[in-house]
């Protein structure tokens, strides 16, 4: 891991609350979660903070997270405001369904991604971040949506292994990060383990490496952590930002760590807190997985 090196703003943009950043079809995605953003810009491997990054949609409810659909260039699955839809080309939202409109507090979708299967995962919280109120759903590749966890405060991630059998999830208020077995043809959880536990800082977006390395942001600490598959702490990286947010790997090479960070919160936020960052690795990431539908692309 020699090849680290300090992380420097990219791009011009200082975002409310960027999370959910990933590399798909040689670009980044990401999104500003409060302003129900999609945003988008080339590898950038290298310091341009002139560059200001592409609104791909705007919605009017929070947006936490997008998955690319398989065959379907353009279109995204979302997890945004109380459910998950599916976000087309021309920005309009076809709702699969919205399980926290029956919260008992007010809650919103936050991070998730796609696994090597083809399903989509995705949390909920509180917007005050209520004790135990988040969730974590799964939608099918039928378009189910299914409550799989519940108890949660603020999840974040999921993240998946490279053959989809292992599961990373962490709950950032509480500042752990726990692993569960994935039966991949069905989508079912075994049993968690803990994965990590960080003193201080809150885990929040997370990515794997090739090595099976696992990145995340540390909310709070100016920090993006490195763990062996073990769960060893293996590298931290400073980052001149109070508040990471996301990370994922990618460029052309896949040795590219980008790392968004958010000023929601901030009363006096500093001029870097809200930008993402890049730095150089020496691991590529996994592929970024699409959702896959059964019927149709």
């Amino acid at each position: 891991m020699n090849g680290a090196y300090t992380p420097a703003p990219r791009w011009a943009d200082r975002l409310e609350l960027g999370e959910g950043i990933r590399w798909t079809g040689g670009r980044i995605v990401l999104v500003d979660i409060l302003a129900g953003r999609l945003l988008s810009a080339p590898a950038g491997d290298g310091p341009a903070e002139t560059d200001r990054l592409d609104v791909v949609a705007e919605l009017p409810v929070p947006l936490g997270a997008v998955a690319p659909v398989d065959g379907r260039p353009g279109d995204w699955i979302a997890a945004a405001g109380t459910g998950i839809c599916l976000l087309g080309a021309d920005g309009t939202a076809e709702w699969l369904a919205r399980p926290e409109d029956s919260a008992a507090v007010p809650t919103r979708m936050n991070d998730g991604t796609a696994d090597p299967s083809g399903r989509f995962w995705a949390g909920s919280m509180a917007y005050d971040a209520v004790e135990g109120a988040g969730s974590l759903y799964r939608t099918d590749r039928d378009g189910t949506v299914t409550r799989v966890l519940d108890g949660l405060t603020v999840p974040n991630g999921p993240v998946f292994s490279a053959d989809g059998t292992t599961m990373y999830l962490a709950d950032s208020a509480r500042g752990v990060i726990r692993a569960y077995p994935v039966d991949p043809a069905t989508g079912e959880l075994g049993g968690p383990s803990v994965f990590a536990t960080l003193d201080s800082g809150s885990p929040d977006g997370m990515a794997l490496d090739a090595e099976g390395g696992l990145w995340t942001a540390v909310w709070g600490e100016g920090a993006v952590h490195r763990y062996r598959a073990d769960g060893t702490l293996d590298r931290v990286l400073a980052v001149p930002a109070a508040q990471p947010a996301g990370v994922c790997l990618g460029g052309v090479d896949g040795r590219t760590l980008y790392i968004t960070s958010a000023l929601v919160g901030m009363s006096r936020p500093g001029p870097l807190d809200g930008a993402v960052f890049t730095a150089r690795v020496e691991v590529p990431g996994l592929a970024t997985a699409p959702y896959r539908p059964e019927h149709g692309s």
